[in-house]
Formats: structure tokens, sequence, C-alpha cells
């Protein structure tokens, strides 16, 4: 087994000076992120504020009809004083899924039919948040953050072309339960919301639920090389070498 230690102090002030390097090295002031009132949205916003200051730091809520807890993310907006803004991404999502719902039809002149797809239709939401984040970054003249996790990353437990689309990735170097250690250590952060338990928001179901692993196995795995358990470690493994295609840019197929 590996030795693992993590000192969430030195992660935390190693990422605000990585992120005012980028800044300088690139020439931008301005940052944009969603915020959804989870720990990985509000451990990013804050450590953007760390690095950029507050008045530089764009955070949007995006809820897709009702969030029931959307009090969560005005909280991480205000306990930071950051900019905030609410868009709700439900009128584009009923205006595709009226457009997709014609995709089942079979039309004339060889056009097929496409099923519904269930996993399509989630996977819907988090790419028009990421197109609005977008656009919002551009008109701003702003980057936009990602606010995964390695822990999702490696599992897969992210939408292609949708949260996995940013600028640059901020915690993408962190496991799940080490973005927790580094929230612990900014007082400024409602400590409830650095220890939410993730959830997608749709389901009704946890992230590990929906999973069938828990978060602390996969930092396991991943730091240590084995969570201890075989079969799990094998899960991990299978689910890591199936969603490698989304932590890569795309292929280029040679011609010559």
């Amino acid at each position: 087994m590996k030795e693992y230690r993590f000192n969430a102090e030195a992660a935390r002030d190693h990422l605000v000076q990585a992120l005012r390097d980028l800044a300088d090295a690139q020439g931008f002031r301005r940052v944009v992120l969603g915020i959804s009132g989870g720990k990985d949205s509000t451990v990013a916003a804050a450590l953007c504020v760390r690095a950029l200051g507050a008045a530089n730091v764009y955070g949007v809520m995006l809820p897709d009809g009702e969030q029931k807890d959307i009090s969560d993310s005005i909280r991480v907006c205000q306990a930071l004083g950051i900019n905030s803004r609410t868009i709700n991404i439900g009128p584009m999502h009923t205006a595709l899924k009226e457009a997709t719902d014609q995709l089942r039809e079979t039309a004339a002149g060889g056009e097929f039919a496409i099923p519904y797809s269930r996993q399509s239709d989630i996977n819907v939401g988090p790419r028009l948040r990421m197109t609005t984040l977008r656009y919002i970054a551009q008109a701003l003249g702003a980057r936009l953050v990602g606010t995964g996790n390695l822990s999702e990353a490696t599992v897969g437990y992210c939408t292609k072309d949708g949260d996995t689309s940013c600028d640059f990735s901020l915690l993408g170097s962190l496991t799940s339960v080490e973005v927790v250690k580094v929230g612990l250590t900014m007082p400024e952060l409602p400590r409830d919301l650095v220890e939410k338990t993730p959830a997608d928001g749709l389901s009704g179901k946890s992230d590990e639920d929906n999973l069938g692993l828990r978060y602390a196995d996969i930092h396991a795995y991943i730091r240590k090389g084995t969570c201890g358990d075989a079969a799990v470690d094998d899960r991990i493994r299978g689910k890591e070498a199936a969603n490698m295609h989304k932590r890569s840019m795309p292929v280029i197929l040679q011609a010559f």
C-alpha cells in the first residue's frame, strides 16, 4: 500500500498561488463558476476569492426548474461576497426536450428514429448549464472554472461537454475527501456546506448511492492503490478504464 500524507493548508495555498500564476500568465482577472451549494463549487469559489478577490468572482446559480436547496447556493455567494446571478435553465431544457421528442419519429427520405434515452436526458442539464456559463464567461472576458474533483473524474461521474468543459480545473488534483479537508481550513465557508452529502439533485439519491461506491473507497484507491477490498478495487478500476475518454482530448486519427 502506498504511503499517503496530505496537508490541507499547504494544498489550499498552493492552489491559490497556482490560480494567481495562471491569471498572470494568461492575462485574465475575472472568473465565472456555477454555484450548486455543494462542497466542490463552494470550496472552488472560496479559493477563487482568495486568489483574485471577491469582486472578480462571478457565481452563477443554474436551477433546472425548482431547486429545493438553492438557498445553500445563495448562502455561499453571500458568505464570500461574490457577484451572483440566478438563471433558470428549465425553459431551455423544456424547449430542447420538445425538439428531441421529434427524434423518435421516423421521417421520409431515410431519416432514422432515435429512441428515448434517460441517461441522455439527464445529461442535458449539465450541458445546458455549461453552455450558459460559457456565454457569461465570454461576455465578461472571464475564464470558466471547472469544479469537478479527482474522485468523480476517476470513475466517470461527470458529463462530457457538461461539467468537464472548463478553462481550467481548480479541484481536479484533489479527491472528494481532500476537497472537504481543504474546505474546512477556510473559516469563511459555512461548515455544513463543506460537509454536505454530495447529490445530483435529480434522482433523490446521493452520489454514492448512484455510483454504488463510497468516496472514501475511491480516495483510498487513488492515493493508496487499494481501498482494502479487491472486489471494490476492481469495480473502481473498471469504471476508470471505461470513462478515460472523458478525461482526454478528442483522439486525432492520423492520415499519414
